[in-house]
């Protein structure tokens, strides 16, 4: 093939991608078109599982109504009519201020969740975090998004941290350039939606109703044959050599459980040599006290209405964290995060970024591994047209305009403790 014949080859090959990519926009343009969807395309239970939280899912709720509450003053004349959104995190250039959360289980949401995030994210230049029980070895989710692979850690403190300091050990090796570790999950807790469909209460057995299901979802079915059941990838190697997927499940049950303590904090802290962040923050004491201990990042997050529904939203609480520690580290926000709006939203409160979960749970659901890069190009388009339509010519400046923000919370004015 002579040089024209590729570059002719090439730029057939980007106009099919992007009548693709627009073919897409105009049925699914919104995150909530990719919910409606992936309620029709995947089996129920995996429907409840990717939807549903705690409770009765009010603290979901609460998270939304709160964001939609937020109001922004705009000021025009001052921007130019596509403002950039790229954003540095760390020393490092991302190319928005969004990112992928860690989930826990996206492979039973869609198998092979965890490699098509990792694609999508490294392809869009956005920030993506494997969680402790993803369904892809760290190894791997460094060797496909190599410029943008964040790892998170659920608190492991059997045998002195051993699992724990060897998976912040791996992470070091692979080239993670953040490590996040989770304060709010002290607890598992019951979450009824999957409760009521047979999730939750232990190894992943698939009774006739949960069969029934995916014979009803082909497409589902199908990438479950390719990629196999959902495994704990990153816990498989201590759990012994030959553990069966439901034992590895059982062993990492046993392993995870309660909260960092502030002294097992700095004891990951002295053991990371690169940037740290606490993710589930709510309270600007506890802010203070990590940016105290030398943690980069403040991660404020009520872990999306999944653990406890009686938590303030967390967009609610970012105005004082941020009054509180945000001149010392960098802030970061989920909890809610389902447009561009609301991505600049928590910018003109204080949030250098923001990360989301549920959305790209959403896009797998409808469109399977083609899902994550279609949510990323939709919360990119959406961020920065919200961002130029508020007159600002930089994220900066986002955080000057005048917003009212009547769910702000206000914390008594007692000493750290």
């Amino acid at each position: 093939m002579d040089d024209r014949t590729a570059t002719a080859a090439g730029s057939l090959e980007g106009k099919m991608a992007q009548r693709g990519a627009t073919a897409l926009h105009r049925r699914f343009p919104t995150i909530g078109h990719l919910r409606q969807h992936a309620r029709r395309h995947v089996p129920h239970f995996v429907y409840e599982y990717m939807d549903g939280g705690a409770g009765a899912d009010t603290g979901i709720a609460h998270n939304w109504a709160a964001l939609d509450a937020v109001e922004l003053v705009p000021r025009y004349g001052v921007m130019p009519s596509l403002p950039p959104i790229d954003v540095e995190l760390f020393g490092r250039r991302y190319a928005a201020p969004i990112g992928i959360a860690p989930m826990g289980g996206p492979a039973l949401v869609w198998p092979g969740a965890d490699a098509a995030m990792a694609r999508a994210a490294q392809r869009a230049r956005v920030p993506y975090t494997l969680g402790t029980v993803g369904g892809m070895a760290i190894e791997q989710a460094a060797e496909l998004a190599p410029d943008v692979f964040w790892f998170q850690l659920y608190r492991m403190a059997g045998n002195e941290h051993a699992l724990g300091l060897d998976l912040v050990r791996r992470a070091e090796v692979a080239g993670a350039h953040v490590l996040v570790l989770t304060v709010d999950v002290p607890v598992r807790t019951i979450r009824p939606r999957e409760a009521a469909v047979g999730l939750g209460r232990g190894p992943f057995r698939p009774d006739l109703r949960m069969m029934l299901d995916m014979i009803r979802s082909p497409a589902w079915l199908m990438a479950l044959m390719q990629h196999g059941r959902p495994k704990f990838e990153n816990i498989k190697p201590y759990a012994g050599p030959n553990a069966t997927g439901n034992e590895v499940i059982e062993f990492t049950r046993r392993e995870l459980g309660g909260a960092f303590t502030w002294d097992e904090i700095a004891r990951y802290r002295d053991r990371w040599r690169r940037p740290m962040v606490l993710k589930g923050i709510l309270h600007p004491h506890d802010a203070a006290k990590a940016v105290a201990m030398g943690i980069e990042g403040i991660w404020v997050s009520n872990h999306g209405g999944r653990q406890i529904e009686a938590l303030p939203p967390a967009i609610d609480v970012l105005p004082a964290i941020v009054s509180e520690a945000g001149n010392r580290a960098t802030m970061i926000m989920d909890s809610g995060i389902r447009s561009g709006t609301d991505v600049i939203r928590a910018a003109a409160l204080g949030a250098k970024t923001t990360f989301a979960g549920k959305a790209f749970l959403w896009g797998l659901g409808a469109l399977g591994a083609a899902g994550p890069e279609h949510v990323i190009n939709l919360l990119i388009a959406e961020t920065r047209a919200a961002l130029g339509q508020i007159g600002a010519h930089s994220l900066a400046r986002a955080g000057s305009l005048a917003v009212r923000h009547p769910g702000a919370f206000v914390f008594p004015r007692t000493p750290p403790g």
